[in-house]
C-alpha cells in the first residue's frame, strides 16, 4: 500500500503544474502566516475561510483586487471579522493565486469532507457561514430539505433544476451570491433580479445586446463584464470579477434552467 500511495502522490498532486510561480506563491503563503487564519486541506485555523478550492469560486480579477485591498470588501462591524492587508506587490499576488489554483487541482478526494466555503454571510445568532450550515445531513429526508437542498431528477420542472445547478455549478453560483434582499456577498444579492434586468435593459446606459429579462441574465452569466453592477467590490479596469467559464462549463440546456430559476426572482 505505501508503494502504491507513492507511485500515485505525483498525478493525485499535480505535480506537473508545479512551477517556479507556484512555489514563489507558496513562499508567500508562509512569509505572511496565512495559515494562522486560512486553512488549506482543513489544516490551520479556522478563524477564516478554508482557500482550498478557492480559485474554484473565486476568479483571478476578484482575488487580485482582495489581495491589494481586502478593507475594500469587509469590514470589522459589519462582518465582524477583518483581514490585515498584507502588503503585498503585483508579482507576489499573481505567484499567490498560482499556488492557490495549483491547490484547488490537487485531488484532495473530498477532503476536507465539509470545507468552509467563502460566503461573507454569517447567520443571525451564529458564528457559521451560510455555506458552512449542514442542511442535507444523512439524518434528513428530501422532503425535510429545504427546496434548494433536495436532490432532482431529470423529470423535474426546469426551474427546480435551474435551482440545483445555482448549488452544484462550478464555481457554485451561491458561493458569491446571495438570493435574499439585502445581502450582498462577493457579488450582488439576486433578489429582485427580474426587475432589476429590466430597468437596466430600459436605461440608456445599457450597452449590452439582451432585449429581455432572461436574455440579459443569460449574457451576465456568459458574458459578466457586458454589463458591470455598480460597485467597486464587483468590478475593476472594466472587467467583471464573475467567472467567465459557464459558458463552457453548462450546456445550453443548462443555461436554459438557470436563467429559469434567476429570472423567477421578480
Amino acid at each position: 500500500m505505501t508503494v502504491d500511495s507513492h507511485r500515485q502522490f505525483p498525478k493525485l498532486t499535480n505535480a506537473d503544474s508545479i512551477t517556479p510561480a507556484v512555489t514563489r506563491g507558496q513562499d508567500v503563503w508562509h512569509a505572511n502566516n496565512c495559515i494562522n487564519c486560512h486553512t488549506l486541506f482543513g489544516e490551520g485555523a479556522y478563524y477564516a475561510p478554508d482557500l482550498t478550492k478557492i480559485t474554484q469560486l473565486r476568479g483571478a480579477p476578484y482575488l487580485k483586487a482582495f489581495l491589494k485591498a481586502p478593507e475594500r470588501f469587509y469590514d470589522e462591524q459589519r462582518h465582524r471579522r477583518l483581514m490585515p492587508n498584507p502588503n503585498l506587490s503585483d508579482e507576489e499576488i499573481d505567484d499567490l493565486i498560482a499556488f492557490f489554483d495549483w491547490v484547488a487541482n490537487v485531488d484532495n478526494q473530498g477532503w476536507p469532507p465539509r470545507p468552509i466555503l467563502v460566503t461573507g454571510s454569517s447567520i443571525p445568532g451564529t458564528s457559521l457561514s451560510i455555506a458552512q450550515q449542514d442542511i442535507s445531513g444523512p439524518d434528513k429526508t428530501a422532503d425535510q430539505m429545504p427546496p434548494g437542498a433536495r436532490p432532482v431528477s431529470g423529470n423535474e420542472d426546469p426551474i427546480a433544476l435551474g435551482e440545483a445547478l445555482f448549488r452544484t455549478a462550478t464555481p457554485a453560483c451561491n458561493a458569491c451570491h446571495s438570493i435574499a434582499p439585502g445581502v450582498n456577498l462577493a457579488g450582488p444579492t439576486l433578489a429582485g433580479l427580474a426587475a432589476r434586468a429590466q430597468q437596466t435593459i430600459d436605461s440608456p446606459d445599457y450597452q449590452g445586446k439582451a432585449d429581455s429579462v432572461e436574455a440579459f441574465i443569460r449574457e451576465s452569466i456568459v458574458s459578466p463584464s457586458a454589463y458591470l453592477h455598480p460597485g467597486e467590490m464587483y468590478s475593476a479596469g472594466g472587467v467583471s470579477f464573475m467567472p467567465t467559464s459557464y459558458g463552457e462549463s453548462l450546456t445550453d440546456e443548462q443555461l436554459d434552467q438557470l436563467v429559469r430559476y434567476l429570472a423567477s426572482f421578480k
